[in-house]
């Protein structure tokens, strides 16, 4: 028997940030995304010897090991595959060894703002889950996605991308404290076609270490920073905004939404931005981008760009004077799903 999963991984179209712990636990936070056709897969294959196996072919890694019943973490190698089988293993109490070869791949490189290793994550749980037979509900794969990389693994970081490749879609989140609510939104195909025709993504080719920004904003909320909190406030209501022109078809306003988010986000931290990334950003704008903003926690990685129709082909060439990949968006309305193969 072989188990397989897929997760999709997601555009932050509004409100990024807002998810991240001190904010979300004392203002609340807002954040509206969307997954896109852009994959972490994970197969599961149970074994008979006593052996586990990791297979990361987008990585280039792979590492086999005997006689495990709980993994040694000191090493520092794949933090994330070890932290899911203890985490699995005491969660649910399980006694006899888990023997298995498990093989993953993501469709975007780490760092790249999509949210691609909590989605990995998510794939992970889910393909244990259909193995094992274990009761979690889509709620349940999410929060115990979210507890191994923040809790278990101390991996800096929000809420958003765990629950976006559970659920699937488009969905306005909220966060707070001591709970997580997930409002998928039901948008026109119409507009949704539009929305694919209108939105570029671009692949600067350099990825950021995400968990220092994330360690920097989480810095300024914590000694009560004016600026980086108010940044934080108007990222929230333009997530509600953004949720408004999307499900009445606004579509034209989506350009000033990004762009009022992006000077938003901006103020969250220095190192949200950098040269590299304003001289692309003022390119597309000065070719007909309408409006764009960082994807994830910034400094690199995937940038998104919301284009007037009779602009869309010059914004592309121009993007690609910079070296990096561009890319049109389609949208995924699913989430997590496993299946099993023979």
């Amino acid at each position: 028997m072989i188990i397989r999963s897929k997760a999709p991984l997601r555009l932050g179209l509004a409100g990024g940030g807002t998810d991240v712990s001190p904010y979300s636990d004392e203002f609340g936070g807002a954040i509206l995304n969307a997954t896109i056709t852009k994959f972490a897969y994970a197969t599961l294959i149970p074994l008979k010897q006593d052996q586990v196996i990791f297979k990361c072919y987008d990585i280039g890694q792979n590492y086999s090991f005997s006689d495990v019943d709980v993994f040694d973490m000191s090493d520092g190698k794949l933090t994330l595959l070890k932290g899911i089988h203890n985490r699995i293993k005491r969660e649910f109490n399980i006694k006899k060894p888990l023997n298995y070869q498990l093989e993953t791949f993501v469709e975007a490189p780490p760092g790249s703002g999509l949210g691609s290793s909590s989605t990995l994550v998510v794939a992970i749980v889910a393909a244990f889950a259909e193995w094992l037979g274990l009761p979690l509900g889509e709620y349940d794969i999410a929060q115990l996605a979210y507890s191994i990389e923040r809790e278990d693994l101390g991996l800096s970081g929000g809420k958003q991308d765990q629950y976006a490749a559970t659920f699937g879609g488009f969905n306005f989140m909220e966060f707070y404290a001591d709970r997580v609510v997930v409002n998928p939104l039901r948008i026109k195909e119409k507009f949704i076609h539009e929305l694919e025709f209108s939105m570029l993504q671009y692949y600067t080719g350099t990825s950021r270490l995400s968990s220092k920004i994330i360690d920097a904003q989480v810095t300024n909320v914590t000694s009560k920073s004016v600026k980086s909190i108010q940044a934080m406030h108007s990222l929230k209501e333009l997530a509600y905004n953004m949720k408004e022109v999307l499900l009445r078809g606004k579509l034209n306003e989506i350009g000033n939404l990004l762009h009022e988010s992006w000077i938003s986000k901006k103020n969250m931290a220095d190192e949200i931005s950098n040269p590299v990334v304003d001289e692309i950003y003022n390119a597309a704008i000065s070719n007909g981008a309408l409006g764009g903003k960082i994807s994830g926690a910034g400094g690199g990685g995937y940038m998104m760009f919301y284009v007037s129709s009779s602009a869309i082909y010059n914004v592309m060439n121009v993007l690609k004077e910079f070296g990096g990949l561009v890319e049109r968006v389609n949208y995924y309305d699913k989430g997590v799903i496993t299946w099993k193969a023979r």
